[in-house]
Order: C-alpha cells, then structure tokens, then sequence
C-alpha cells in the first residue's frame, strides 16, 4: 500500500524553476547577499555590498548576477552604477515552492 498523500505531483517545468530557486540558495554568500539586501533600507552599489559581505567584487557581481537572474534580486541603472535591491514578489514565493516540494498545497510559480 502506498503512503504518498492525495497530494498533486508537481510537473516537470515548475520542478524545473523550484531547483533553479534552490540552486541559487546553495550558496552561503548569496544567502548572506539576499539577506543583507532584505535588510536595507534601499537599493545597494556592489561597493556597498562588498564592504558588507567582506568577499571580493568580482565574487559579489557573480553571485548577484545568479540571484537576478532566479528574479531574487532587481537590478537598477543609476548613472554609471548599477544598484541592487531585493525582489520582494519574487522571494515571497519561496516558502510556497517548499511547501508544494514536501507536497504541501502550495501557490503555483
């Protein structure tokens, strides 16, 4: 007798963006950038970021172009400098993806 619940298997695409979403949390400074952006006040130059974070630009710029690319952060043009911020809308969704992977009635991506 199975003991899988009446629960919904995700489908391949949407498993597909739940582990691009976790791949991007694999990492401990890109949790350590998320969290500092989730903090701020405001929008952060890389600069900002670095003196923060304490790794290297290039490490920082990395990682920040991984979590925008995964829509956890925005990226914004000011002048010559690019700012970062948190994508509020789309990191809310997360605990949801958890959920719907422990098969737990979750919110679609």
């Amino acid at each position: 007798m199975s003991s899988v619940m009446n629960a919904q298997l995700i489908d391949r695409s949407v498993a597909e963006s739940y582990a691009t979403w976790f791949k991007a949390l694999s990492d401990r400074t890109r949790v350590q950038i998320l969290n500092l952006l989730a903090l701020a006040t405001g929008p952060m130059s890389v600069g900002e970021i670095v003196e923060r974070v304490g790794v290297g630009q290039s490490t920082v710029s990395h990682h920040l172009k991984l979590l925008a690319d995964v829509r956890f952060v925005r990226r914004e043009r000011r002048g010559t400098s690019m700012l970062y911020s948190i994508n509020v809308a789309c990191v809310a969704c997360f605990p949801s993806a958890a959920d719907a992977v422990m098969g737990r009635p979750a919110a679609s991506v």
